[in-house]
């Protein structure tokens, strides 16, 4: 299987619509347009609500900073660089309290299918999937597949479709599985 690697810093930031933040778009697949996955790393500098997208499915989690405060329908939820991440649909009334500050958080999004976004502290099993992704956050990370191994400097996403069962090494990264 062949991977696509994407640097957080050659994607350049777009801007919010309501100057709460920026969001860089690692991965829209199969297109910019149409998307049914979608991958990004935002800046959350203010509070505010979240965009809402019916019919998606959305898994966020906190990359750096003091975290956030999510409501979602009415019931809050504290993230934090430690926390698990958080699924939710994404068409909910959100709204984004900042803990302490400027956030960086990942994001995944899914039209159809059944999306999975895990942190991985150590080693973690990934199944195989249509798309299958790993982000390595604040360090780097080793992807083992294949007896092949794809080493990944921090802030850099691969992903790859119909991918086989893998395994991940790192200190700090998340992996993405979406059956469609």
């Amino acid at each position: 299987m062949s991977w696509t690697i994407i640097s957080l810093a050659d994607v350049q930031p777009q801007p919010w619509k309501n100057g709460g933040g920026t969001t860089r778009e690692l991965l829209a697949w199969p297109s910019a347009a149409l998307w049914q996955v979608r991958l990004s790393v935002a800046e959350v500098a203010a509070d505010g609500p979240f965009s809402r997208f019916e019919g998606v499915r959305r898994a966020f989690a906190v990359l750096s900073g003091a975290g956030v405060r999510l409501v979602i329908d009415g019931q809050a939820h504290a993230l934090t660089p430690a926390s698990e991440p958080l699924a939710f649909d994404g068409a909910a009334g959100t709204q984004c309290t900042l803990l302490g500050g400027v956030t960086q958080d990942f994001n995944l999004m899914v039209r159809a299918g059944v999306p999975a976004l895990r942190r991985v502290r150590g080693r973690a099993q990934v199944g195989p999937a249509v798309l299958q992704a790993v982000y390595a956050a604040s360090g780097p990370a080793a992807v083992h597949c294949g007896g092949k191994v794809l080493a990944l400097p921090p802030h850099t996403l691969a992903w790859r479709l119909d991918g086989a069962a893998l395994q991940v090494q790192a200190d700090d990264a998340l992996s993405m599985e979406v059956s469609l």
